[in-house]
């Protein structure tokens, strides 16, 4: 590691990858919390020997051997992290001191430091305690997709084949040779994936995706019993609610519950793009629920929410995070969590391509309320959007255009009149010095006032119209005479 991005860490400080720890002759307890923490989420760097505040007091150089030899023998105690990590520290110097750097990379496991899980929010090392949020890691880390797994007694009798043939007319509307026009229903089902074989087990069948696609309510219930979205309007009465819709069906109709569940609460403001008219509401609604139940996952007992407060909107679900932190147009990665359903929904025209519901979030969500979105990974993922009735984008613009044209104006009346102060000054100074001088040249006027000779010639013509000024005798040897 080169000195200046040593220098850089040391300046941003602590983050969910970056862990300072003082160590005089001896490694403290807590860095081996921030081990498992590191090795349970994005992996990160331990640096020993700085304080806190960035302050690098280094560690003595005495002591620095034995540390590392304690440090690799602790990792590798199944007593101390389980499952025991091989990790080879790196002594760094700066400013004639050493600090002990130790990578750790993000792992495949779970692990615990003294039989206790860590994880990392933010730059804190966080016990896990709770069933739910273990079970979020264990997710987090397996390699599959659990929409993939192959459920192999279920049959035909068990899905809403009936719901095909609306399938096959939302995909031809979308695109008039959409190739599921002519498959028949068990073609359709394996065109989108739905139907496969684990080459794990050889099982063959429908997997967990044709499940929340097409189930029946009931056999949605016995595979994933906590799946359900809970639709809340919390605007008079914020201890219960006003009005609620508990949605457990699959995910098409269930798009179509919650989006009308958004057209019965939300303002429908008049937003033009271009010539056409944009449903802010709608466009906003539909980027939200979308991706609370098609990139949620769905093994988990979390259980997804839409809420309509006074002051804003939000969507949560669970989600198998691949970072955490905000998520913005400029700094995110697409990343789908179930892309089997995720596909499926782009066909039949309810989803766009991956990535372009952070782009429209944040576009239409400044038009309806004048504010950006708010959009959170992690284990639980978060779309807050703000929410103001009184806003008007189209009067927002209107008033952005008068404030321009009014500081417009402002600016060229103060030139205008900057021009016609400078200019009477000018006509003032000429009269009291050729009043003072009445044989001076037009030359010697403008030496004295400071101006080109023919600022002078301007001046004394404007003068001599307005009567103010005459010239008596010759060119040469005559004089001026001021009348007023």
């Amino acid at each position: 590691m080169n000195e200046k991005k040593f220098e850089t860490i040391l300046t941003v400080g602590e983050t969910v990858a970056v862990e300072f720890k003082q160590c005089s002759g001896s490694i403290s307890a807590d860095t081996y919390k921030t081990v498992c923490s590191f090795l349970n989420r994005y992996g990160g760097d331990i640096y020993l020997g700085i304080e806190n505040n960035g302050t690098v007091a280094g560690v003595s150089q005495k002591a620095v051997p034995d540390v590392i030899k304690n440090f690799i023998k602790m990792v590798g105690n199944p007593e101390i992290i389980s499952p025991t990590v091989y990790l080879a520290p790196e002594i760094l110097e700066y400013d004639g001191r050493q600090v002990i750097r130790i990578h750790v990379p993000p792992s495949s496991e779970v692990h615990s430091y003294k039989k206790t899980i860590y994880d990392r929010v933010d730059d804190a090392d966080v016990k896990v305690t709770a069933t739910g949020q273990i079970a979020a890691m264990y997710i987090r880390k397996q390699n599959v997709f659990t929409e993939k797994n192959i459920y192999p007694y279920v049959r035909e009798e068990h899905l809403r084949l009936d719901n095909l043939q609306r399938i096959r007319q939302m995909a031809v509307n979308r695109y008039k040779s959409h190739p599921w026009k002519n498959l028949t229903d068990a073609e359709l089902l394996q065109s989108a994936g739905l139907f496969g074989t684990d080459m794990s087990t050889g099982e063959k069948g429908y997997n967990l995706a044709a499940v929340m696609l097409f189930g029946r309510d009931e056999v949605i219930r016995s595979i994933v019993p906590a799946y359900r979205t809970d639709a809340i309007l919390r605007k008079i009465n914020l201890n219960r609610y006003d009005d609620r819709l508990i949605v457990e069906t699959n995910l098409v109709d269930s798009y179509e519950l919650l989006m009308g569940f958004a057209q019965k609460h939300l303002w429908d403001k008049f937003f033009l793009d271009g010539d056409a008219r944009v449903s802010l509401r709608d466009a906003i609604a539909r980027e939200m629920l979308v991706n609370t139940l098609i990139h949620r996952e769905f093994t988990s007992s979390y259980i997804a929410r839409f809420v309509i407060e006074k002051n804003r909107m939000f969507v949560e679900n669970a989600n198998r995070a691949t970072k955490n932190g905000p998520i913005t147009p400029n700094d995110f990665e697409p990343n789908p969590k179930n892309p089997l359903i995720s596909s499926f929904f782009r066909n039949i025209g309810l989803a766009d391509e991956l990535g372009s519901g952070v782009r429209n979030l944040y576009r239409y969500g400044l038009r309806y309320s004048g504010k950006d979105p708010e959009l959170i990974d992690g284990d639980v993922f978060r779309i807050a959007v703000p929410l103001n009735d009184a806003y008007s984008f189209d009067e927002a613009s209107s008033n952005m255009k008068i404030k321009r044209n009014i500081k417009r104006n402002i600016k060229r009346n103060i030139k205008r009149n900057i021009k016609r102060t400078d200019r009477a000054l000018i006509e003032k100074t000429v009269l009291v010095y050729l009043g003072e001088h009445p044989e001076a040249t037009q030359v010697d006027v403008a030496k004295a006032v400071g101006k080109s000779r023919r600022a002078v010639q301007d001046t004394i013509a404007t003068l001599k119209d307005r009567k103010l000024l005459e010239r008596e005798g010759a060119r040469k040897n005559g004089r001026w005479i001021v009348k007023q």
